[in-house]
């Protein structure tokens, strides 16, 4: 069936993060990273039949649960995957979070490659394990990862993990199977494991491809875990379903653990439902879904390319968060944010959020929304923008 995004969806009021946050009184909200889309039909009647059931106990995930991650992945990304590697778990943030607790001691390093997604740097510090950063490397509004530099910042013996966003959040990278290759050798080279954020992975711009970091190759698959959701792609996040894949026994056992100790053991049945309905019933709906991000995307480059053509959009190959070089205004990420705000009632990511250092000098804008909202939330930006760019000339 055909799904209309233009429709805007009324979320004002729903006791909404995005919409409903104190900060985002009166703006137009373009931060968070939820969409403002309704989910497809699919999931819709999934949960609607499960409601009607009217009883809301403890859930068993049952095995038609875990044939739809295996059906899923296989289909869409080659990626051939067995029932007894997925753990299932509450969200992406708490599955990253025990692997670091399973696989780490306090006091150990864990690498991540900044800007990164800000739960990284929590989900590590929580753990009392200390944060390595191995800057991206950005050139020609696109982010490389400087390979000397990690290989260099992995030797040291202290770092147990290895922390990929793949895609890239706020980098907007869908790293190739060339540069996951070249991450593992580094990775393999010095004892280091690979736990890869795949969350974003069915939102991928048109010429590029996701490749699961574990299908890339045996050795790949054997020194990695892997934490996904259909949360983020299917715009489900509110009903904390995630899952942990690894292929290795030893690695299962400390991770299921590390599950009871933190105690994200427990899902609920609207989150089994919905992932069930999203990988087997939902895949025109994902498909319509980019091709629509794309469109909204491209207006976001025309519109600045027209109007504010001194700031760099950074490429979007993946996710629907664009990161946005505002260096010409001669102001901070946060004080851009606040004026923003403040002036042009528009609420987006201050770059800062991603890594102090590496994220100065950028903003991160959801386009997750109808057209109609892009386009108001732009021209708002541009009167603020516009002022300030100018003041630098």
């Amino acid at each position: 069936m055909r799904y209309d995004f233009d429709q805007p969806t009324h979320r004002r009021g729903t006791h909404c993060v995005k919409w409903d946050t104190p900060e985002a009184e009166g703006a137009i909200p373009m931060w968070v990273a939820d969409m403002d889309f309704r989910v497809a039909d699919p999931i819709t009647e999934s949960l609607r039949r499960r409601v009607e059931h009217g009883v809301f106990g403890y859930t068993q995930v049952p095995d038609a649960y875990y044939d739809a991650i295996i059906s899923w992945f296989q289909r869409r990304h080659d990626w051939s995957i067995s029932r007894e590697w997925i753990l299932y778990t509450s969200g992406v943030v708490p599955a990253i979070s025990v692997v670091v607790k399973a696989l780490t001691q306090p006091g150990d390093k864990v690498l991540i490659q900044t800007p990164v997604y800000n739960c990284f740097f929590s989900s590590i510090r929580n753990n009392g394990c200390e944060i390595v950063e191995n800057p991206l490397i950005y050139s020609s509004q696109r982010y490389h990862v400087d390979f000397a530099d990690m290989e260099r910042r992995v030797s040291d013996p202290k770092v147990k993990l290895f922390v990929l966003c793949n895609p890239h959040n706020p980098a907007g990278r869908v790293w190739t199977k060339e540069e996951l290759e070249r991450m593992n050798d580094i990775c393999l080279r010095h004892g280091v494991k690979v736990v890869s954020d795949e969350i974003h992975c069915e939102l991928v711009m048109p010429g590029h491809k996701f490749t699961p970091f574990a299908a890339v190759s045996q050795a790949c698959l054997d020194n990695s875990i892997t934490c996904n959701s259909p949360s983020k792609s299917f715009n489900t996040a509110g009903l904390q379903i995630a899952n942990i894949i690894s292929n290795d026994p030893a690695t299962r056992q400390l991770i299921d653990r590390a599950i009871n100790i933190n105690e994200v053991c427990d899902v609920n049945p609207f989150g089994v439902e919905a992932l069930m309905a999203a990988y087997n019933d939902s895949e025109d709906w994902i498909e319509q879904l980019c091709d629509y991000l794309y469109g909204n995307y491209t207006y976001l480059l025309d519109f600045f390319h027209d109007h504010l053509p001194k700031m760099d959009v950074t490429h979007l190959e993946g996710t629907y968060l664009v990161w946005v070089d505002i260096r010409a205004t001669g102001k901070t990420s946060d004080e851009v944010k606040e004026l923003l705000l403040r002036e042009g009632q528009v609420l987006v990511n201050s770059g800062t959020m991603y890594g102090k250092e590496a994220g100065e000098g950028f903003i991160r804008i959801n386009i997750a929304c109808p057209r109609r909202q892009l386009a108001e939330a732009l021209d708002h930006m541009q009167r603020v923008l516009a002022v300030h760019t100018n003041q630098q000339q």
